[in-house]
């Protein structure tokens, strides 16, 4: 693999193409995971919405399909306040949409589970000792960074900025992660919540690459071949790509999510904060277009998603996905429907090819 314009990437997680598989909660698999690292590139397990017990079976699960090198991906968000006014608030907001559907708006619903990185997370970690560790909203306190990095592994991070970049190399990162504005899924920004100002990939990429010393990979709107060459030669030295791998049979999707993806288009995708109180990138939707995009009335994140379920569970059975989280990032458009493991090889394969290597 010397073809590889910039090495740094392949040889600090010991894979052999740089390409990252974004790690999506709720829809990546171990599968997926194990399909991407056997290809030669790093799979990545997202953590969120797993208790510890499933973290460690889906882990296990990896361990016995794959040796190779993975990635464990923990949200570092803050735990909100409860705020019964706001929540009553949200409740109200959506009540039209219950009664519409036949549903009791005064029904109980469970709290959303989103699990922010802690002590029994960490003590995972050093049981589990995953070759990469990646975070997504900032890092976790000095404390438990350092217990992550005492493990061995290596520590990645989002930034959206190239502040945030900066403050991450100061924390002791291994590579930033620059995540463009193009990208599906929550944004990772954490120092400013502004989304107006938020900066585009090809953009992002180079000033970032100029503002640290790590390596930086690339993350949002690259999904084939040219966006792989592209991120290179802006000085990325690996790609992170999420979209694409949506249309992988290793994906787990609700059929509406898979069926708004075949027909994503360049523009209609948004930034929301409707679904979990916290801006993400998704198609666009009845929920979306009328209380969104960007609502001030959604709780914190994750709370939001909680009142929100038997909107979704109702809709979905109906075949809308009117009120389902479809995210998606700017180039679903070019993806291709194969598997994580043929997507992974051919896109290495195609980018070398368009690099001039034999």
């Amino acid at each position: 693999m010397k073809a590889w314009p910039d090495r740094r990437i392949l040889d600090l997680f010991g894979i052999e193409l740089p390409i990252i598989q974004a790690p999506m909660a709720g829809a990546t698999t171990p599968e997926m995971v194990i399909a991407v690292s056997e290809a030669g590139g790093l799979g990545s397990l997202p953590t969120a919405q797993y208790s510890l017990d499933q973290m460690r079976d889906a882990v296990g699960a990896i361990r016995k399909g794959t040796a190779r090198p993975i990635n464990l991906n923990f949200f570092c968000h803050k735990i909100p306040a409860p705020d019964g006014a706001r929540a009553a608030a949200w409740r109200a907001r959506l009540k039209p949409y219950y009664l519409e559907k036949g549903l009791d708006p005064e029904t109980p619903t469970p709290a959303a589970g989103r699990t922010p990185f802690d002590s029994d997370l960490c003590g995972l970690v050093e049981t589990i000792k995953p070759e990469v560790v990646s975070f997504h909203f900032g890092l976790p306190e000095p404390a438990l960074l350092a217990r992550v990095k005492a493990t061995g592994a290596k520590v990645i991070a989002s930034a959206t900025t190239v502040a945030e970049a900066r403050w991450l190399e100061e924390r002791g990162v291994d590579a930033v992660i620059a995540m463009g504005l193009e990208a599906g899924g929550h944004r990772g920004n954490f120092l400013s919540h502004e989304m107006a100002s938020q900066v585009g990939t090809f953009a992002l990429v180079p000033q970032v690459v100029d503002a640290v010393k790590v390596p930086v990979i690339a993350a949002g709107a690259v999904a084939d071949a040219r966006g792989i060459v592209a991120a290179l030669a802006l000085g990325a030295s690996a790609v992170q790509i999420g979209t694409a791998y949506l249309f992988s049979p290793e994906a787990k999707l609700p059929a509406v999510h898979c069926e708004a993806l075949k027909t994503a288009v360049d523009d209609n995708t948004m930034v929301t904060n409707v679904f979990t109180g916290r801006p993400a990138r998704g198609i666009v939707n009845r929920l979306m277009r009328e209380v969104g995009p960007l609502s001030g009335e959604a709780p914190a994140f994750p709370l939001a998603g909680a009142a929100l379920g038997p909107l979704r569970a109702k809709a979905e059975a109906a075949g809308s996905g009117d009120f389902t989280n479809l995210w998606s990032g700017q180039a679903a458009r070019l993806a291709r429907a194969m598997s994580a493991g043929e997507l992974t090889r051919t896109l290495a394969a195609e980018a070398l090819a368009r690099l001039g290597s034999p």
